[in-house]
């Protein structure tokens, strides 16, 4: 399978608890379990962070065999951490076959509704989002793709819940941003847009009118990275020194070329074996928005 520039490869995510983690994305999410055991020392050591080395951890995939890798590192909760309030990854979106399904049985499974499904009125919606909180307090959304957007193509989905297509960055300089995975990563900036934008103004107790302004990353018509501006009162996301951010921690994309993305890797491109990486070459960055951003080879 040919697999293109910038494609969501994975996202990861911390849990106090991965059994009761596995009972959401697992057992009720669907997704298989194909990979679970100690977190292998090297692996914690590229992405900065050592600390995390032996935690148990999970890998799991879609049904429908997307290449997509949901994994779950065991972390204890940090304190100060609350989800939408702080830079880095916010949020990881996945499309869906009947978002209706959802409210009622992922609260069951240890994940919060902070968004049910709602349909965009006056408009005629490309998709149809839900915001869920898991045990860690990572954000994902669960959004039933109808149609297409004028500059984007949408993913419908394959398995009752599949692949990540989108990854929310929250970040302190938009522009500075922008121009990093443009510039450093060789992806394209797409059209601003300037809306309400209810998880952040819920988090951060602003007026439902209040605007955000969020830009897409792309690849040809394929949407990456949602980067986003967020209020002055954000902080720099809590975390465990030599530990992974918590919440939504990690994001792994795929790169022709490890050599050409003009980046500082935490440490140089290894070979790796095992799920998600198959043989490839990967290494870990730290982006804008302190997000750490694992490129994984996958050739032309």
């Amino acid at each position: 399978m040919s697999i293109a520039h910038g494609t969501i490869l994975g996202g990861l995510s911390t849990a106090p608890d991965l059994d009761r983690a596995l009972v959401g994305y697992r057992d009720c999410l669907g997704l298989e379990l194909i990979e679970q055991g100690k977190l292998p020392i090297d692996l914690a050591a590229s992405w900065g962070c050592a600390g995390n080395a032996g935690a148990p951890y999970a890998v799991l995939r879609p049904i429908s065999g997307a290449p997509c890798w949901f994994r779950l590192v065991e972390q204890e909760t940090h304190p100060d951490f609350k989800p939408t309030c702080s830079y880095g990854w916010a949020a990881f979106e996945c499309t869906v076959e009947d978002v209706w399904h959802w409210p009622e049985v992922v609260e069951d499974a240890g994940f919060t509704i902070v968004g049910p499904p709602k349909k965009l009125e006056n408009i005629e919606p490309a998709f149809i989002p839900m915001q869920v909180l898991g045990t860690g307090q990572e954000m994902v959304y669960l959004n039933q793709v109808l149609s297409d957007m004028p500059d984007i193509d949408l993913p419908r989905a394959e398995s009752s819940v599949d692949r990540i297509f989108i990854v929310v960055l929250a970040t302190p300089d938009r522009e500075a941003s922008l121009s990093w995975y443009s510039q450093k990563l060789g992806l394209a900036r797409g059209a601003d847009y300037t809306l309400p934008y209810s998880m952040i103004n819920n988090a951060f107790g602003l007026p439902a009118d209040t605007l955000t302004t969020i830009t897409m990353v792309l690849e040809d018509r394929t949407p990456i990275v949602e980067v986003d501006d967020y209020p002055s009162e954000t902080i720099a996301r809590p975390r465990m020194e030599g530990h992974l951010p918590p919440g939504n921690a990690l994001v792994s994309l795929a790169a022709r070329d490890l050599d050409s993305c003009d980046v500082d890797w935490i440490n140089p491109p290894v070979q790796r074996d095992g799920a998600l990486y198959e043989g490839r070459r990967s290494a870990t960055t730290m982006g804008r928005g302190g997000e750490l951003v694992e490129m994984i080879e996958v050739g032309e």
